[in-house]
């Protein structure tokens, strides 16, 4: 029986190779078709358009409260503009992150294999999307503010330790809450459109990131003990990738107190439901691979995306 178990075993582990071998030839593929040069596919020269919104106004963190019907309408688009340069530089933040958990999956694995080229391929496609983004800020005049200090030096340590379920589980909550809000910028023909540029290219690049992270997540199996473990620092991370997508400093942009900003913010409902909306999906994944549980629900609570 035990060698019955054995060959079974193996049998699993040769399938699963094959499948992550297959899933990163079809990204190779896709990536040598479909992949971009911000520099020069964004229009970096146009001028801003008069009038126009840098994110939907019902998707700003303030939309609905007494403080956004306080202001102007030229005050509304400048703090569209501020937060979407908040997120801008948040995702920066997390794909440098990300850029270092990749290579410390790849330093542990055979070159050679499409599942290691495909990962410094993505690498190469963050490498692009972070000076994107960092482009976009700018030429918006607005600052990097990034994710705030505490949240940076906890991603110090986490790009230098997280395991094969954080690296990937961690891809794809910051990916696919990013994905979508973009996916809306894009097709939003009201917006600006060097919002809606870069969201294009960031939306079709990240799609084979996803893949590649929600396939190699799910071939991961958990035990009971570990999988607490996974579950709860799963929890620290959707916690602060999701409270720093908003940095407080956006609302002096308008005059307004940075703190009671935030604190609008936090209690409004508006706010809260998008948020909520835009991670259902990934949550669900996250739910279906074993990394949402009693453990962590207080924290995916607090950061109000469940």
């Amino acid at each position: 029986m035990a060698t019955t178990a054995r060959k079974a075993t193996t049998a699993v582990l040769e399938e699963r190779d094959r499948q992550r071998r297959r899933t990163a030839e079809r990204l190779l593929a896709s990536s040598a078709k479909l992949s971009f040069d911000p520099l020069t596919e964004v229009d970096w020269d146009a001028e801003p358009v008069p009038g126009a919104y840098y994110i939907a106004p019902h998707r700003t963190s303030l939309y609905g409260t007494a403080l956004w019907r306080g202001l102007t309408e030229e005050q509304r688009i400048e703090l569209s503009k501020h937060e979407v340069a908040s997120v801008a530089s948040v995702g920066i933040w997390f794909e440098e992150i990300l850029m270092q958990m990749l290579l410390r999956h790849a330093f542990d694995r055979d070159p050679t294999t499409a599942h290691v080229q495909y990962a410094l391929t993505e690498i190469a496609d963050e490498c692009r999307h972070s000076v994107m983004f960092a482009r976009m800020i700018a030429k918006m005049g607005a600052p990097a503010y990034g994710a705030g200090r505490v949240a940076h030096n906890l991603g110090r340590v986490f790009k230098a330790v997280s395991t094969h379920s954080q690296t990937f589980g961690g891809t794809m909550y910051v990916e696919e809450i990013l994905d979508s809000f973009q996916r809306e910028m894009m097709n939003d023909e009201s917006l600006q459109p060097l919002v809606r540029q870069v969201s294009r290219i960031h939306v079709i690049e990240e799609a084979r990131h996803i893949t590649y992270a929600r396939e190699e997540l799910q071939r991961k199996d958990l035990g009971f003990v570990r999988r607490r473990a996974e579950q709860l620092l799963m929890g620290v991370v959707v916690y602060f990738a999701t409270t720093r997508l908003i940095h407080p400093g956006v609302y002096a942009s308008v005059g307004i107190d940075p703190a009671e900003g935030a604190r609008a913010a936090r209690a409004n409902p508006q706010w809260r439901a998008a948020k909520v909306e835009m991670a259902a999906k990934v949550v669900g994944v996250l739910d279906r691979a074993g990394l949402v549980g009693r453990t962590n629900r207080w924290l995916l609570r607090a950061a109000g995306v469940v």
